[in-house]
């Protein structure tokens, strides 16, 4: 049975632009995620690495006694760091990925009513992958501003608090709405700015509440996910204890403690994915809001039709 279509541009109020995501997710939830996953899969074994390298380097000096037979503190340092230099190079990897191949499902989705194609949503990463390279580049620019304003904050009690999660929610709106700005239209750089500039500050409390929302669903998912493998560890951890099993040293322990933080990175590295999705409806949203392309499209086609 083919999935109903779930029209995007319509001018919708908050609530039934939220309702319009979840929707979205429930008919298009499995071809998204099936497409998801063969374009991720370098990101997923650059996150199962990352993972052992962190976790093989933290539990290496927590015994003091690698058990490869080497006893040098030093060589444990280096496990830590290259597994933070690859988990750093994991996270711009799946930053590339997730908002090129959000935006650009999206943006297929709406062109062609809803039967997307493996093969259009690349033709679309590639046609903007050098836009999409500078603006990468550019969030991390922003995102090292954000984390200096936010120390400066986090000296003020309560307003700092409160003033870090508003400047949190509207630099992840302005950047997910520019990015599939990029897609929607082929934009170049300084026009999906320009545009994802202006929508988020036309529609300020409803993006900053649509953000706060989408934040929280997802770290409902994100702790859905790892609840699983969560529960698993700490049943293990709590009878290896009662067995006086050495976790530091235990070949098992180690594989258990890896799977678990890269499922931790892999489910956080979906909800990233799954947040440009819901900021390409918000987007489509706003756009009809301001621009009534749609609505003025349909009254033509109902005067040429009668």
């Amino acid at each position: 049975m083919n999935k109903p279509y779930i029209e995007l541009r319509n001018r919708h109020d908050f609530g039934e632009t939220i309702n319009t995501y979840f929707l979205f997710l429930k008919y298009n939830f499995k071809k998204y995620t099936s497409l998801y996953l063969r374009y991720n899969a370098v990101s997923i074994i650059l996150s199962i690495i990352a993972s052992y390298l962190l976790v093989t380097g933290f539990m290496g000096l927590a015994s003091r006694d690698f058990r490869f037979g080497m006893n040098n503190d030093g060589d444990h340092t280096i496990y830590l760091i290259v597994g933070a230099v690859v988990l750093v190079l994991v996270l711009f990897v799946t930053a590339l990925i997730n908002y090129s191949f959000s935006s650009a499902y999206m943006a297929e989705y709406v062109n062609s009513s809803g039967e997307v194609q493996s093969k259009n949503v690349w033709q679309k990463i590639k046609h903007n992958l050098g836009t999409v390279i500078l603006f990468i580049f550019l969030g991390i620019g922003l995102y090292i501003g954000y984390f200096i304003v936010s120390l400066i904050f986090a000296f003020i009690p309560l307003i700092g608090m409160l003033i870090q999660y508003g400047l949190s929610f509207l630099l992840a709106a302005f950047f997910g709405l520019s990015f599939i700005s990029i897609f929607s239209d082929n934009k170049g750089l300084s026009s999906a700015l320009s545009e994802g500039w202006s929508f988020t500050f036309s529609s300020f409390g409803k993006v900053i509440l649509y953000g706060l929302v989408i934040g929280i669903l997802n770290m409902m998912i994100t702790m859905l996910i790892i609840s699983i493998p969560g529960f698993i560890i700490g049943i293990y951890v709590y009878f290896s204890l009662e067995s006086n099993v050495d976790l530091v040293t235990s070949i098992f322990a180690n594989v258990i403690f890896t799977l678990g933080f890269a499922m931790f990175l892999l489910s956080f590295i979906y909800t990233q994915a799954l947040s440009q999705i819901a900021y390409s409806v918000l987007y489509y949203n706003i756009y009809e809001e301001k621009n009534n392309v749609f609505l003025r499209n349909k009254i033509e086609q109902i005067g040429v039709n009668e």
